[in-house]
């Protein structure tokens, strides 16, 4: 007797959280990323994780392949279902619960928009750090699943170190409580850490404590103009020698260009300069403010920076905010091509002038716009496809430049993904970043927990 999918969903989920209308198919089938076709067969909204057991005993008993989605903001196609997969969203799973004051902690359901829980901590008198331009779609899940970093890395670190405790749904079907929430627990092999920018490979995360924190007094911005590349890290140094920085952003002026061109904010100065850089710190008393111009004087002098703008109030302070977090979506309609990449900060300097050069030579028609967290040696790299090019050939052109990227990477030490995830798109670049023996040991802990190959296959391994 032939196997009927959908009424066996609706077994499970109700005819109302089962979809396979076009609509639904497109919207949840597919992330940013915008390569790849998606072709899902159903998308699940399951509203508790015995609902995700019964899912996964079911793709089990009949090979069915599960795809995870969250806010489906991601760039590396990670959540992309093309091969008839049932893509499983967590919108419905969005709840907020169990809020501790004295711990600072609260249980967030795996759907919780990363803005919610933002939001949630300020009303509670607390703070939640870990901040990117997606805030607004993107959700818990879908950050814990790619370790998602952002702007305040240099301040806060990544998601990973937010986590206190996680319910999962193993791809066996286990349902596993990993950590309880505890600051310590010795007890072993932490195996929340491997759900933890695993993309969704070893099974579904559900429910996750997330760890809260002081709120930030007044919080500074300043923008400065760099002429020489060589001096961003100089600027970095010169900053972060004597003040505590909660954030350390760099563009180029193409990438500024494209968002002034929007008209919805305005340069930050007269002065132009090929590259900027977004410094934010605490100002917790006149002291801060004094010693940010002196610092500023000080790179002025040096020759390091132009000219440069220190925000007077909260209103200027998310204005120039916006120079920097603006770029991906008005880069948005020229389609790029992005590569995320991660080197130690030390490297970051000889890294960039070898870069730039290796760009310059490779991509002399296409238009590269750079930006990146420069802070912790996170840089974006952003190829834009000429409007006269189909995109299968502009891919095909990135592709083949990336070999010479990723080697350049390699040779630094660094990583062909820093926040953005390996997916399907940085899938066959892993090895530049993962020695044989590594990528070996992680399909033997991807067979431990999804023995049948199931959850979200093809993606980073």
């Amino acid at each position: 007797m032939a196997f009927d999918l959908i009424p066996a969903l609706i077994a499970i989920f109700g005819e109302q959280r089962v979809r396979t209308d076009a609509d639904s198919l497109e919207q949840y089938g597919l992330d940013w990323t915008r390569i790849y076709q998606p072709a899902p067969s159903a998308v699940v909204f399951p509203t508790s994780a015995e609902e995700v057991r019964a899912l996964v005993g079911l793709a089990n008993a009949h090979g069915i392949a599960l795809v995870p989605s969250g806010g489906r903001t991601g760039l590396s196609a990670g959540a992309v279902a093309r091969h008839g997969e049932v893509v499983v969203s967590f919108d419905r799973m969005d709840a907020l619960r169990d809020f501790n004051p004295v711990d600072r902690t609260v249980v967030c359901g795996a759907g919780v928009i990363t803005e919610a829980l933002q939001q949630f901590a300020d009303e509670h008198g607390l703070y939640f750090p870990v901040d990117f331009a997606s805030r607004g779609s993107s959700r818990i899940g879908g950050n814990i699943s790619t370790n998602a970093g952002g702007i305040k890395v240099v301040r806060y670190g990544l998601f990973r170190d937010w986590v206190l405790g996680l319910k999962v749904v193993t791809g066996t079907g286990e349902i596993l409580e990993l950590n309880q929430g505890l600051i310590k627990n010795a007890t072993g092999y932490d195996l929340r850490h491997l759900f933890i920018g695993a993309e969704g490979t070893l099974g579904f995360i559900v429910e996750a404590t997330m760890k809260l924190a002081r709120k930030p007094r007044e919080l500074s911005v300043m923008v400065l103009a760099v002429p020489e590349l060589e001096a961003i890290m100089r600027v970095f140094n010169a900053f972060r020698a004597e003040m505590d920085l909660t954030a350390f952003e760099f563009f180029s002026d193409k990438a500024l260009r494209h968002v002034l061109a929007r008209g919805h904010v305005q340069r930050p100065f007269e002065t132009e300069s090929d590259y900027y850089v977004l410094l934010e710190f605490e100002n917790q008393s006149e002291r801060e403010a004094e010693l940010a111009l002196k610092l500023f004087e000080q790179a002025l002098d040096q020759g390091w920076v132009s000219d440069g703008v220190l925000s007077q109030s909260e209103a200027q302070a998310k204005a120039l905010w916006r120079l920097r977090e603006d770029i991906s979506e008005s880069i948005t309609p020229r389609k790029p091509y992005k590569n995320d990449i991660a080197i130690t900060i030390s490297n970051v300097p000889p890294f960039m002038q070898a870069l730039d050069a290796l760009l310059a030579r490779e991509y002399p028609d296409f238009e590269v716009v750079w930006f990146g967290h420069i802070g912790d040696g996170n840089l974006h790299i952003n190829v834009l496809k000429p409007e006269a090019m189909a995109m299968p050939d502009f891919v095909e052109r990135c592709q083949q430049v990336n070999q010479w990227v990723f080697e350049l990477v390699r040779q630094y030490r660094g990583s062909v993904s820093a926040e953005h995830g390996v997916g399907l798109t940085k899938q066959p670049y892993l090895h530049y970043t993962r020695a044989p023996a590594e990528i070996e040991l992680m399909r033997s802990i991807k067979r431990v927990f999804d023995p049948n190959g199931i959850i979200n296959p093809g993606k980073l391994l």
